[in-house]
């Protein structure tokens, strides 16, 4: 019959002709382990462990704590004289005066101490006050003490740390306080000393 389709092609056409749901199963069974566009959504994430960063947090916490503990009660000792204070005697003290490098004049208090107790001292601070002719306080000033060591080379001696030379028992040493500024009020006379924050070998 005309226009009829031979018997020999309809199983070529039939065979070209496939239905889309095997076109897309055999495209994906031809590439499995390629990704799909965000990820395979089946996939499970592996937990993140927070235990190392909780602890190092923790740590640097107690830290902070500690150093501001330490300084506020190392600051609140040091408002007051030192318990050791009554064994280091003030036998001797020496005022001079020089100009420094910019030509203001610096003043010089050499304190020669001697340390009547059992412990040795490497460091702390001493508190100066001046009065005026009226007894009155014309200025207060807190600062490190520092000896007077022999210079290396030879010469002068210079004021350093005292740890570089500390008060051991029964020894006496010079502390050299140092004031960029003196209050012209300042009746010239000894002013009161108060050791304090003292530190130990």
């Amino acid at each position: 019959m005309a226009g009829s389709v031979p018997g020999d092609l309809r199983p070529a056409c039939a065979a070209r002709i496939r239905p889309m749901t095997e076109l897309n199963g055999s495209s994906q069974n031809s590439r499995p382990d390629e990704p799909t566009l965000f990820g395979a959504p089946g996939t499970k994430k592996e937990p993140r462990n927070w235990t190392p960063l909780i602890v190092g947090f923790a740590l640097v916490v107690v830290t902070i704590v500690i150093f501001a503990v330490a300084g506020r009660i190392r600051k609140d000792e040091a408002k007051t004289a030192d318990p050791y204070a009554p064994n280091l005697v003030v036998e001797q003290v020496r005022f001079s005066q020089a100009d420094n490098f910019v030509g203001a004049t610096v003043t010089y208090i050499d304190l020669s101490v001697k340390n009547n107790g059992s412990r040795t001292v490497v460091g702390g601070s001493v508190q100066a006050v001046f009065r005026d002719s009226l007894d009155q306080v014309v200025q207060t000033e807190t600062l490190p003490l520092r000896a007077l060591i022999p210079h290396a080379l030879g010469g002068e001696e210079e004021a350093g740390d005292l740890a570089l030379a500390p008060l051991g028992p029964g020894q006496t040493r010079t502390i050299r306080l140092t004031l960029e500024h003196i209050s012209s009020e300042w009746n010239r006379s000894q002013p009161e000393l108060e050791f304090r924050g003292l530190r130990f070998k």
